[in-house]
């Protein structure tokens, strides 16, 4: 598999495992040393992949979520590393009925960790931003 492929997967396992809560797998998608950026929509900055998992799992562990990313801009920057772009809509609705329905993008970089030639693409950094934010207010559980 070509490394453009390998990082496209990488993504659709990230968005699966948000999606079922597989927090196992999700942690396996990012550098240890991972920067989340959300700030741009209402969230924060999270330096590494062990504190983005757990405030994942704060923020929607209880939550329906359904994300979806499309058109990807990856382009490689080295043998080892890359930059992506996705267009992005998600879905959460949270244990009380309130819901998001957001459309934006992830602007990220990528890394290839365990060597050049038999290692393993991960996210390197992700920052999220969105275009619109549509919520619903919800009425209690």
């Amino acid at each position: 598999m070509d490394d453009i492929e390998a990082i496209k997967q990488l993504k659709a396992r990230y968005f699966r495992t948000m999606d079922t809560k597989d927090w196992a797998a999700m942690r396996e998608v990012f550098t240890d040393d991972v920067v989340i950026d959300s700030t741009e929509s209402g969230g924060e900055v999270v330096s590494g992949a062990d504190a983005f998992v757990t405030f994942l799992q704060g923020a929607i562990g209880e939550a329906l979520t359904v994300h979806h990313g499309h058109m990807p801009e990856i382009e490689l920057t080295s043998s080892t590393s890359a930059t992506g772009i996705w267009a992005l809509q998600d879905l959460i609705r949270w244990p009380d009925g309130t819901e998001l329905t957001g459309y934006g993008h992830y602007h990220e970089t990528y890394e290839k960790v365990g060597g050049e030639v038999d290692g393993a693409w991960r996210t390197r950094s992700s920052k999220l931003t969105r275009l619109r934010m549509d919520f619903v207010a919800g009425g209690g559980a």
